[in-house]
């Protein structure tokens, strides 16, 4: 047997396997989480960046799915503001598609499935009349306005592995399980380059696209069951359309919506796709075809029209949605399914799609599925409990930011700002008593600090430039183009040395 031996082994740290990891391990369980790659490597940095209902699901009959969702955009609103902020979506009418009566009615249920604490309704609006509709052609009149919020994908999930190692989990990154057998009871799980062992009581698979692939690694009879539907979903990163921070969701003349939002500090995301693929998820990338379907979709409605020239940066992802049987990727539920197997009394629970909306409540299931082998287990907290970086204790985010800025007068407002949305109260970690921006060692672009990499380094798994640059901050898209690899090699120099 093994030396290490742990109550539960998470097989993937995207949102779902970080944010079980945490439920369980501030429910008393050790845990251990192991993740192939980086945290957030794969889907769960490649999202649209919404904590949101899902307005068009209610169009394929998702009630369910989006009243959970709704509740939980209060309930992850609360836990992390820093990285969670509400965002006001302006929904142009277009005449000859949804009926305005239509758009109503599923503006009222959006407004009416789930109570509502901090986020506005919605209402009609005439665009001349209102400051979203100056980037928006004038051959459309009349619209909506509704509110969800926008989030950082990549840095919730590391809140959530911080929050699982704070609460006495280990997280290992570049650790793939390559091995899975039962014995007398447990799994033996076998990790990393160097064939290690370790025991668990409990495994679950949250390996998101690899699901299937980690499922083959256990016993037959503990495999999962039914077939994944791998949907790419690729967006566009352009500057910034318009001075304001309104979002857009458009109506594509296909019947699709293509939603438009400001995006970091001057860039417009706009997205997304959705494409069924089979192969390998790692090879999915954002094609010339779906660049110029973005921009036609959005070209449909603005006054200043985009080319392909104004692309500054482009992502896919590979959503692991449940096979449901649908015929299109679009109609394909978003909805979760949890499998739990117990193979000679050593439980292993197969996670299926989701999305990162609801990934807490996801996580908190999963646990409540395997408390009877943890009759010890404590109740969750995560419902109640913030996020590393949000407890403002009581204060909204502006008015801890106030105070923040004054304790840190030595500092440009503007940079506290893109720290203070990164780490939230974690950023006097970065700062660490410096008085000033010089205190802070080398800047290696956009304000990337060596301070700063020293502490994802330290704190945040951060290993390679990809994940300083792309994941953990967003420093690369706010580089010229002719400095992105310079700098990532100038990043990887000093993540090895230090």
């Amino acid at each position: 047997m093994p030396d290490d031996i742990f109550d539960l082994v998470v097989i993937g740290g995207g949102i779902n396997g970080a944010g079980i990891a945490a439920d369980a391990a501030t429910r008393g369980l050790s845990v251990l989480l192991a993740e192939a790659r980086d945290l957030g490597g794969a889907t769960s940095s490649a999202s649209s960046k919404l904590i949101h209902g899902g307005l068009r699901y209610l169009e394929h009959n998702e009630f369910g799915l989006v009243r959970k969702a709704l509740a939980e955009r209060e309930v992850l609103l609360e836990k992390a503001p820093h990285i969670i902020r509400p965002l006001r979506f302006v929904l142009p009418h277009v005449p000859g598609m949804r009926h305005r009566a239509v758009i109503r009615a599923g503006l009222f249920l959006y407004d009416h499935l789930a109570a509502r604490k901090a986020l506005g309704g919605s209402r009609a609006i005439k665009l001349a009349c209102d400051p979203a509709g100056s980037v928006l052609s004038d051959k459309f009149t009349n619209g909506f306005s509704y509110w969800d919020c926008s989030v950082d994908d990549a840095r919730l999930v590391v809140l959530n592995a911080i929050a699982a190692r704070e609460a006495g989990a280990r997280i290992e990154t570049r650790c793939p399980v390559r091995a899975l057998s039962q014995k007398n009871g447990v799994w033996i799980v076998t990790l990393g380059a160097d064939s290690r062992r370790v025991a668990a009581r409990a495994v679950v698979n949250a390996a998101g696209p690899w699901v299937e692939d980690v499922a083959h690694l256990f016993p037959v009879a503990a495999r999962e069951r039914k077939k994944l539907r791998l949907v790419k979903g690729s967006h566009i990163v352009v500057p910034r359309i318009g001075t304001g921070e309104a979002a857009y969701t458009l109506q594509n003349d296909d019947g699709r919506v293509v939603f438009m939002m400001p995006f970091e500090e001057s860039f417009t995301l706009i997205g997304t796709t959705e494409e069924a693929i089979a192969g390998e998820p790692d090879a999915a990338r954002a094609t010339v075809e779906e660049d110029r379907y973005l921009i036609a979709a959005v070209n449909r409605f603005l006054r200043v029209p985009l080319c392909e020239a104004d692309i500054v940066w482009r992502f896919a992802g590979v959503r692991p949605l449940d096979d449901d049987g649908s015929s299109d990727a679009s109609s394909v539920t978003r909805d979760y399914r949890l499998e739990l197997i117990d193979e000679a009394g050593a439980p292993v629970v197969h996670v299926i799609g989701g999305k990162i909306t609801t990934y807490r409540r996801l996580s908190e299931a999963v646990l409540n599925m395997l408390v009877r082998y943890f009759p010890s287990a404590r109740a969750s907290t995560t419902a109640s409990t913030p996020l590393p970086g949000g407890d403002l204790q009581c204060d909204t985010f502006d008015s801890w930011f106030d105070t923040f800025v004054t304790a840190n007068s030595g500092f440009e407002r503007a940079y506290l700002a893109r720290l203070a949305r990164r780490y939230g109260t974690r950023s006097v970690r970065v700062l660490d008593g410096a008085q000033s921006f010089a205190d802070l060692g080398p800047d290696f672009g956009a304000g990337l600090t060596a301070r700063e990499i020293s502490y994802l380094k330290a704190d945040e798994w951060a290993t390679q430039a990809e994940d300083v640059l792309w994941r953990r901050t967003k420093t690369g898209l706010h580089l010229s183009s002719d400095a992105r690899m310079r700098t990532a090699e100038e990043v990887q120099a000093y993540l090895d040395r230090n």
